[in-house]
């Protein structure tokens, strides 16, 4: 047989894509319209099977009343608005059929047609239907058919494009009166609190400045790190305003539809005109406010330059009048568009900074007023001892030292609590657990012992706060300095303490080990960068003199180039200035400990022994002194012991005797109760 192109001799040619039989390949799949059809087929198809299905129909007067009358009815089924009957013998010879069906109103024959039954000796079973059941049954199916077309396609059509419609319109929230947070909840950032505090008077009471002649900024951009407030401080200003509140985040404007984001831009600042005064309020700006022009995704079809371009046109769109407030917030204030933040549009910029010392108090105040504590908790204790925290982070501290109160099954926080919180916040959890290699525990031990001597014996370096050896995070031990102040700037002296700091640890491990580890990766790593800012930034190296060679940071996100603004000389002269920064500090390290090789000695050993020592116990141990108080050995022995007596006599004694945890370091106790007589 040959072989044929087509076995039905059909020598028509085909189409790219079409099947034998001539039906295209790949057919769209049927849309809401064709299955509502399909629908309407079936139902109207069961409609009349049921309808044609159905014999010896009757009607109800007068001829199943005579049938009734004559005796020909055995027994008749009330359902709904048929009545279904059976006939007698007599009945199926006289009218050639035994069963019959009879269509009603119940409303007709509710009253008499139970008594002619029973006159008449007929069986009934059901009861004859109210009107409204039967009416209910036949509209209900049409009413909820007419409902999903409604719903599905006739509603969705409205405005003019349904369902894709909406995609243009603004995601934005709106709230303000029912806000509960105010400016009594935002602390440390009094002077942010301050400015955006004109703008609500001027919500308030816009005659106060227009008596003068002012003009109210148009737009007001909070700039800070993340976790300092700026979201917060717009949620109180939301509490404190008598005016709608409009809320959406930068992602919210775009989407996978072209041209959405400057549409839902519009919608947004069409309503809120409508609802002047009022603020809106952009969070995350630089999810669109990117400067323009730069980058490899960029140009002018862009999505993200468009819904820019959006709202610089509806920012000067405004009029005087209008009295609509923009604000914003972001971390990013260095890359966002310069058009977005001339005079104008976001013509004035709060900067919401960490928080200092008295804002640190004020702010775990506030987060503490909800949280049971102990008498005599020291907050500016607390606060000095978080320098460089932010609001979002003392907010955890705060969180993390009640959870861990109440899985030790406190009634209320201690100071012990806190301090574990702000270490586990910062560094991680303590793993009490772990299994050391005595080896790897008694460098450890030096390790820390270099760090502590160092920090302790240099004035120019942070005071120090205590020193452990217990696994923290990614850390075998950890050394906690307690700074006195919030520095502003740093001094070159300050740099090279911190550095000499740094370098302790590893030249510990050097000295009585005659090795190094990679343990002192992280402190060569912070020793290198500082080393790197005195010299490229802050102009402290000697050879190159007050010149900055840092980059732009703000071009580098655009443009990352892997050549310096430099010659390869002056590449080779910061190389060197670096090196002699560090060398210089390590050296000097180096000998300090060298001259104080006895007391890191004893220092260590008893880090190995109590396995974390607070500045007192410190001090006392490199004046050549003694500390008393028990070991870790002696802890767990004693922990030993009640476990055991409460086993044998469980009534005996109170709770407030044993230890509710036996992980629990009671050194840290004794800790607390010790630095709470000092100051640093």
């Amino acid at each position: 047989m040959a072989n044929e192109p087509n076995s039905n001799n059909d020598n028509t040619p085909r189409k790219p894509g079409q099947s034998p039989m001539g039906k295209p390949q790949g057919a769209k799949p049927k849309g809401p319209f064709s299955w509502l059809l399909m629908g309407l087929v079936i139902l109207t198809i069961l409609m009349m099977f049921n309808k044609y299905n159905q014999v010896a129909d009757i009607s109800y007067n007068p001829k199943f009343l005579e049938l009734v009358e004559k005796g020909y009815v055995k027994s008749v089924h009330f359902q709904h608005s048929k009545i279904v009957g059976t006939l007698t013998d007599a009945g199926i010879e006289s009218e050639e059929m035994e069963t019959f069906h009879v269509y009603y109103i119940p409303a007709m024959t509710n009253e008499s047609l139970k008594d002619l039954l029973r006159s008449k000796g007929v069986e009934f079973k059901g009861e004859p239907d109210q009107f409204w059941g039967p009416f209910l049954m036949s509209v209900l199916p049409l009413v909820f058919l007419v409902g999903i077309i409604y719903f599905v396609f006739i509603r969705n059509m409205k405005g003019g494009g349904g369902m894709l419609m909406n995609f243009g319109r603004s995601k934005h929230r709106v709230q303000g009166k029912g806000t509960k947070i105010t400016f009594e909840d935002v602390a440390g950032i009094e002077e942010a609190k301050e400015e955006v505090a004109e703008t609500i008077e001027f919500l308030k009471n816009p005659k106060k400045f227009q008596k003068i002649g002012g003009r109210i900024p148009r737009g007001v951009l909070l700039v800070g790190p993340p976790g300092c407030g700026k979201t917060l401080l717009a949620k109180a200003i939301a509490g404190e305003s008598d005016v709608p509140f409009f809320t959406i985040s930068g992602s919210d404007f775009v989407e996978m539809f072209v041209g959405v984001g400057a549409s839902r831009v519009r919608d947004l600042f069409k309503q809120a005109k409508e609802n002047s005064p009022c603020i809106i309020f952009l969070d995350e700006v630089d999810a669109i406010g990117r400067k323009r022009g730069m980058g490899m995704a960029s140009g002018g079809h862009d999505e993200r330059e468009q819904t820019l371009n959006a709202i610089l046109v509806e920012m000067d769109g405004f009029d005087t009048n209008d009295q609509v407030i923009v604000m914003a917030a972001t971390n990013r204030g260095d890359i966002l568009d310069q058009a977005l933040t001339r005079p104008g549009r976001f013509d004035r910029q709060v900067i919401v900074p960490l928080p200092d010392l008295k804002g640190r108090v004020q702010i775990l105040g506030i987060h503490a007023r909800k949280i049971k504590m102990a008498d005599g908790i020291d907050f500016e204790r607390l606060a000095r001892q978080t320098p460089m925290f932010s609001g979002a982070e003392l907010e955890a501290l705060i969180n993390e030292a009640a959870i861990s109160a109440s899985m030790a099954n406190k009634d209320y926080v201690e100071m012990i609590d806190l301090e574990e919180a702000r270490d586990k916040v910062r560094w991680g959890r303590a793993k009490k657990s772990r299994v050391i290699d005595e080896h790897d525990k008694s460098m450890t031990a030096y390790h820390e012992a270099g760090h502590a001597l160092v920090q302790f014996m240099l004035k120019e370096a942070d005071p120090l706060h205590k020193v452990s050896i217990i696994p923290r995070g990614p850390y075998g031990g950890a050394t906690f300095a307690l700074p006195e102040k919030d520095r502003m700037y740093y001094s070159k002296k300050y740099c090279m303490a911190q550095m000499q700091v740094c370098f302790g640890g590893r030249i510990a491990e050097d000295i009585f080990f005659d090795d190094v580890t990679s343990g002192a990766s992280s402190d060569i790593q912070q020793a290198s960068s500082m080393a790197k800012e005195m010299v490229l930034n802050w102009g402290m190296g000697e050879g190159i003199g007050p010149v900055s060679y840092a980059s732009d940071m703000s071009k580098e996100a655009y443009f990352p180039s892997s050549t310096p603004d430099y010659s390869e000389k002056t590449s080779q002269l910061i190389d060197e200035e670096i090196k002699r920064l560090v060398s210089d500090a390590y050296d000097a390290a180096t000998q300090l400990i060298e001259t104080n090789k006895d007391k890191l000695d004893n220092l260590a050993k008893s880090l190995l022994k109590y396995e974390t020592l607070d500045v007192e116990d410190v001090k006392t141990i490199l004046e050549g002194g003694t500390i008393d108080k028990p070991t870790v050995a002696d802890l767990l022995a004693a922990e030993k012991e009640k476990t055991d007596a409460v086993e044998v006599e469980p009534d005996k004694g109170s709770d407030e005797e044993l230890f509710e945890n036996p992980y629990d370091k009671p050194e840290e106790e004794k800790q607390d109760e010790d630095q709470s007589s000092t100051e640093g």
